[in-house]
């Protein structure tokens, strides 16, 4: 008996240690920043809040994006207009905001900064108009020229920093990319686009070398399947507006809101996702089902 107890008593010693260490290490890996800025609109659906923040230093510069918050009371009392002053925390792919404190600002500066008309989102069946962008290798392309294609267009910026929005985007367009290597028919059929909001930083060189770090191939012609794109402000701003991405005009910015979208053959919209809960298999399945009409 006494040797039974001892044996206890030690595993709980190891059990103990073990769950110490796990806490610490789960604990030193996460990063914690101070995040200053104004609420911009409040998604209680998404359990959102879209923030124009300004520099995250050491993490992100100045952006307008969605967050989550971990006190579910703070999405009953943030309102648009608000100064907010919270803990962003970062662990893994995960990231939210902690410690709030907010005061009431004024709600017209912010509700003001929406263009009315960039509220919208495209229907299914509405054409996409031939916008021009310039792709990765400084050559103009537009959208009219995918005809015949499904096309798959996400928007990023190069500079994302939260696992779960641009670098998770991107990533599931290399599965997908992947994929359809395996299945030259389809491939030949299908288009990716990637188009960067951020045309300031993201250069065409800039976004060949960011392309070229997921694209898995060698050859001349890695990007005949997938490419990336930007283009002046106001063609950005253009494409942009079309898929419902809001444009702030007193920021002088597109807020980074996710939004991902399948074009048909004939240059019309097929879907539109307006999140971040879409994966590889939805949109080959999207691919398959559009070129199925």
């Amino acid at each position: 008996m006494k040797r039974l107890l001892i044996s206890i008593v030690l595993l709980l010693g190891i059990v103990g240690v073990s769950f110490f260490a796990w806490q610490w290490q789960n604990h030193s890996s996460r990063h914690r920043y101070d995040l200053q800025g104004q609420v911009v609109s409040v998604d209680r659906q998404q359990r959102t809040v879209l923030i124009a923040h300004k520099e995250i230093r050491g993490y992100m510069e100045a952006m307008t994006m969605p967050f989550s918050l971990k006190e579910d009371w703070t999405y009953g009392k943030l309102k648009a207009g608000d100064y907010i002053q919270a803990t962003l925390v970062v662990t893994g792919d995960r990231a939210w905001l902690e410690e709030v404190a907010f005061a009431r600002g004024d709600a017209t500066e912010m509700l003001d900064v929406f263009d009315r008309k960039t509220l919208y989102v495209p229907n299914p069946g509405e054409e996409v108009p031939d916008f021009p962008l310039v792709n990765q290798d400084d050559k103009t392309i537009r959208l009219g020229q995918y005809r015949d294609k499904a096309l798959l267009l996400t928007f990023i910026y190069t500079r994302c920093p939260i696992m779960k929005g641009c670098p998770q985007a991107v990533g599931i367009f290399a599965e997908i990319h992947q994929a359809l290597q395996n299945n030259p028919e389809l491939q030949a059929r299908t288009h990716l686009l990637s188009i960067s909001f951020d045309p300031t930083n993201d250069t065409p060189a800039l976004l060949r070398d960011y392309g070229s770090h997921y694209i898995e191939t060698t050859s001349p012609e890695r990007f005949a399947y997938w490419e990336f794109a930007s283009g002046t402000e106001d063609e950005v701003k253009a494409v942009a507006q079309f898929f419902g991405l809001r444009y702030l005009p007193k920021l002088d910015q597109i807020a980074h809101l996710p939004r991902t979208a399948v074009v048909s053959p004939e240059g019309k919209v097929f879907k539109v996702y307006t999140d971040n809960s879409w994966t590889a298999a939805d949109l080959l399945r999207d691919v398959q089902q559009v070129l199925a009409h």
